[in-house]
């Protein structure tokens, strides 16, 4: 059952801060401006609602982009031989829009409509950041604030068959994070290092000169803002569970599945999830029963970037499986980079 909101998509034509982000922004602005009066340091979080559904933004935000142009994925099916469990079959937060089909697949006019709408927000939350950083260059902040700009989950528009985030593949699992240091360090540059959200803690409190508790998991990136390409963690470590099948709906798109309905486990399931440098390797194992697996994934980043094909099966795949799943069980210490 869902909580059936309004439409997917809107284009209001109104002003930037008409909308739920934009009083954000506002408020963040006069935090800012009571923050520099003080002269005192500060930590200020501003949290963004959009591109998260519904997609409404400002109309002139969607003027930015063609819809005939825009194109829909291509691997608009589930990943061969994944087990169903793996799939995110409802699509919780886009099914939950009125105009959105409760079953089934999304027309390839919706799809477009919806991807317009996730570009529409993505270039509003860019220019309420965008005046977030000119006030912090107004009010000479800038020169010694350490600003993070990340999001939460990735999303499918999709690819998969997918819609939203609530997998363990790579379009849930890898969000976007930008750092800026006041000395410059790394401006510019790019790094394929694995980073965690875990790692965020302790990276700000080392840019800031803090003391770091010793229960953290994670690990400061800061070394990479120095040498972007230098060795880093063997593995990056995510998990989604999965309820019970009683609030399961069939996928009506995985019918070359060799389980069906009757098969699903009826306890909840969680799924560890670990990304190397090439794999994304997922653990399907019943609650309270590790040695129950349900299922696995493995995909090659290399050969397919797109997570189409499972290959945990393949025969010649079960030496490269093993090794993994004790990667992935000896957990995050072992990943940890070297020193």
């Amino acid at each position: 059952k869902y909580v059936i909101r309004g439409f997917a998509t809107e284009a209001p034509e109104v002003s930037e801060d008409a909308l739920y982000d934009g009083q954000v922004t506002n408020r963040a602005l006069q935090v800012m401006r009571d923050i520099a009066a003080q002269d005192e340091p500060f930590f200020l979080g501003v949290g963004f609602l959009r591109p998260h559904l519904p997609f409404i933004a400002p109309k002139k935000y969607w003027d930015l982009y063609d819809r005939s142009e825009i194109k829909i994925a291509e691997n608009n099916f589930p990943p061969r031989d994944a087990p169903p469990i793996s799939l995110q079959v409802h699509w919780s937060g886009a099914r939950a829009q009125s105009d959105v089909p409760n079953s089934g697949a999304i027309l390839p006019e919706q799809s477009r409509e919806l991807i317009h709408g996730y570009y529409a927000c993505i270039s509003y939350v860019d220019a309420l950041v965008g005046r977030l950083l000119d006030e912090l260059d107004r009010l000479g902040l800038r020169e010694n604030t350490i600003i993070m700009l990340w999001g939460d989950h990735g999303f499918s528009l999709g690819e998969n068959s997918m819609w939203a985030k609530l997998t363990n593949l790579e379009m849930s699992t890898h969000a976007p994070l930008m750092v800026a240091v006041p000395d410059g360090r790394g401006a510019g540059q790019h790094s394929n290092a694995l980073v965690e959200f875990v790692d965020m803690y302790p990276s700000l409190s080392e840019l800031a000169g803090l003391p770091l508790p010793d229960h953290l998991e994670g690990t400061s990136f800061v070394p990479l803002l120095t040498d972007p390409q230098r060795p880093w963690k063997s593995a990056a470590f995510s998990q989604y569970y999965r309820r019970a099948i009683a609030n399961y709906r069939v996928n009506p798109l995985a019918i070359d599945t060799p389980l069906g309905y009757r098969d699903y486990p009826k306890t909840g399931t969680m799924g560890y999830s670990m990304r190397t440098d090439r794999y994304r390797f997922t653990l399907w194992q019943e609650d309270g029963h590790p040695e129950v697996i349900r299922g696995l994934e493995l995909y090659d980043h290399v050969l397919d970037p797109a997570e189409n094909v499972n290959i945990a099966g393949h025969p010649e795949q079960a030496e490269l499986v093993a090794e993994l799943t004790r990667q992935l069980r000896a957990g995050w210490v072992a990943a940890q980079p070297q020193p």
